[in-house]
């Protein structure tokens, strides 16, 4: 039995929307009053202490909290918050956030929070997933505020309930994450678009790629444009810069790095003498991935940086994207300089930006 705190909600409950496969989508039937504090990268993680201190905790932690590729120093892809069934209704306030992760056994009768899972499911569809292993997640919107995500994940036994991580962790991040966006779309472009930079790629290029209003043209030669934005305890980069397509071995990592380190050495140093950026994959692994960018075949490339000669290094975002007619590459790296910061915030607001691009229609 639910505690009386627990058990006054249920008049608010959600009305089926459907269900499909392994997941399914609730509303509520009454309007949510409060607005959701959105809180990027950051995830409410509703589980019993047992669990949330055992094994299943620690397989949670596993995906959710692994690290975020690649940066000099780790920070997760999630930030997760805990809290029990009881912590969450004991201040409002922990029901205000914007994404939540309810998880569970639903077979276990003196959890609270299968208890809370399996009041919010209806007795049905609790009588489903104790008979069919697939249905194991579904999404709650609105259930304490309005624009709120709550994600719920539940077995009928820890070895389920595992397999339920692995199998639905990436739709959740990807949820997450999209959910995420809108956050990110207004911190990037707080002072609106640089125009007069939009329209010099363009006429320089041919692509069209969104340039944050806080940035300004540092260089435009030799088909190399550097663009960059610059705050007291930060340095946002990006360089485009346009090549002849030649062979399948320029989509390589020792085909990236040369052209990485070539405009590093050209073009970026610190003030003491004989300094040059190159690309550090000593320290750690350069990450490269094939990937399909708005239509177009790129090679996606994840790796830190640093300078020769002195103390600074950073994370950086490479793409190298083959044109249409498969004549020309376009290669576009973000990188960022942030002595003393976190990066991850910074590398994606980068590939926000980056994720902009596109070809412009020649024809």
């Amino acid at each position: 039995m639910l505690p009386a705190f627990l058990r006054f909600s249920s008049w608010l409950y959600l009305s089926l929307l459907f269900f499909a496969s392994c997941s399914s989508d609730f509303t509520k039937n009454l309007e949510a009053v409060p607005t959701a504090i959105a809180i990027p990268n950051q995830i409410n993680v509703v589980a019993d202490d047992a669990i949330w201190n055992g094994p299943l905790g620690d397989s949670l932690r596993y995906y959710f909290s692994s690290a975020y590729p690649i940066l000099p120093q780790p920070e997760p892809i999630f930030d997760l918050k805990h809290y029990t069934a009881e912590e969450i209704y004991a201040e409002s306030v922990r029901r205000s956030r914007r994404s939540y992760l309810i998880f569970g056994n639903i077979q276990d009768t003196n959890s609270t929070t299968g208890e809370m899972i399996r009041r919010d499911l209806g007795t049905a569809n609790v009588d489903r997933a104790r008979r069919d292993s697939s249905f194991n997640t579904t999404l709650a919107r609105d259930k304490w505020a309005k624009g709120q995500y709550v994600f719920y994940l539940f077995g009928n036994d820890d070895e389920q309930i595992v397999q339920n991580i692995r199998d639905n962790f990436s739709a959740i991040a990807r949820r997450v994450n999209d959910a995420d966006r809108g956050s990110l779309e207004a911190t990037v472009y707080m002072e609106g678009e640089n125009r007069k930079l939009i329209d010099e790629v363009r006429n320089t290029f041919g692509i069209s790629l969104r340039i944050p209003g806080d940035y300004f043209l540092a260089i435009n030669e030799n088909n190399t444009m550097w663009l960059r934005q610059e705050t007291e305890f930060l340095s946002s980069n990006l360089f485009i810069y346009r090549l002849p397509y030649r062979d399948k071995s320029q989509f390589s990592k020792e085909g990236i790095k040369a052209i990485r380190d070539s405009l590093g050495l050209r073009y970026v140093s610190s003030e003491v003498e004989a300094t040059y950026m190159r690309t550090n994959d000593v320290d750690l692994p350069m990450l490269t991935e094939t990937i399909d960018l708005n239509g177009n075949y790129a090679m996606e490339a994840r790796g830190i940086w640093d300078i020769v000669n002195d103390y600074m290094g950073g994370p950086f975002l490479t793409y190298l994207i083959l044109s249409p007619d498969n004549k020309e590459l376009i290669f576009i790296d973000g990188f960022v300089y942030a002595p003393g910061k976190k990066k991850r915030k910074y590398m994606q607001r980068l590939e926000h930006v980056l994720s902009s691009f596109r070809f412009e229609n020649t024809k």
